[in-house]
């Protein structure tokens, strides 16, 4: 019998979405890494957010902070018992992001759409070019949880010490040995070094899903991939990559579907790390 998803809350698949994305107390969510994707077909009645813009601070260069995200939730139509299903291109990237956040700042009901964009228009399922609108809802968030991220510092400290921590580098083998800066399709933003930081296994994002659909692999090829590389559930983890959103992927299959406890996104990741003056990096 094969091992059960360890949230299985967390994640449906297109067949759910179809049944049930125009339920009143549900809302789609699409995030792309291209950001004119929603504009060229979308699933009826999906929010489309643009990472660039609404999911940073960007004058902080930051996450959004707890205003800002209860400004944004609401303006979606997105209340505290509201189910959102994040979906998007690229095997969920951003929108395994924005789950991220919203888990940070306390959303229970958020799910990811397994196969993300890809899989939905394979199926040959239909999208729309009408935008939504949804009445502006009041939002709530809480506190930000800290617990599931990691800070430049943090980081520092790990990348300088003798611990027990796992440290994830989900980026290409290129970007790991510093040969490229940033994947060869997005050189628009990259660090002042190559490398990676010492100690980091490299373990693709890509790694974790189907090539013919983009879904995840099953429960127990996960935990080969992440065991055989010794980032098991008895140590705390940290994921990177570049800017974020390759590593919130990663730290979603880690959490959400193998059922680790103690996994940080970096979401600095090697934009801000290869950048830092004095960091120690490995090639």
């Amino acid at each position: 019998m094969p091992a059960r998803v360890a949230h299985p809350e967390s994640i449906v698949e297109t067949d759910w979405v179809g049944e049930h994305g125009g339920d009143e107390n549900v809302r789609l969510v699409e995030v792309d890494v291209d950001t004119s994707a929603y504009d060229q077909g979308h699933i009826a009645g999906a929010v489309g957010l643009n990472w660039t813009t609404q999911l940073n601070d960007t004058l902080r260069r930051d996450i959004l902070n707890k205003e800002q995200m209860r400004k944004l939730l609401g303006e979606s139509g997105i209340g505290r018992n509201t189910t959102v299903v994040l979906y998007g291109d690229n095997n969920n990237w951003f929108a395994s992001y924005a789950f991220w956040q919203m888990k940070m700042f306390g959303h229970k009901r958020v799910k990811l759409m397994n196969g993300g964009r890809q899989k939905w228009i394979a199926e040959g399922r239909r999208t729309t070019t009408d935008a939504s609108s949804h009445a502006a809802r009041t939002y709530r968030a809480t506190d930000a949880d800290t617990s599931i991220r990691a800070s430049r510092d943090y980081v520092l400290n790990v990348a300088s010490t003798d611990n027990n921590i796992g440290l994830v580098d989900v980026r290409a083998p290129a970007e790991f040995s510093g040969e490229l800066l940033a994947p060869a399709n997005l050189p628009q933003e990259g660090s002042q070094r190559g490398g990676h930081i010492p100690g980091a296994s490299n373990i693709p994002c890509a790694s974790a899903v189907s090539e013919a659909d983009g879904t995840f692999k099953s429960v127990e090829e996960l935990r080969q991939i992440y065991g055989g590389k010794g980032i098991t559930p008895d140590k705390e983890i940290i994921t990177y990559c570049r800017i974020g959103e390759r590593s919130a992927h990663t730290w979603f299959a880690l959490t959400q579907i193998l059922g680790y406890n103690k996994v940080r996104n970096y979401d600095g990741s090697w934009t801000e790390y290869g950048s830092i003056v004095g960091a120690p990096i490995e090639r």
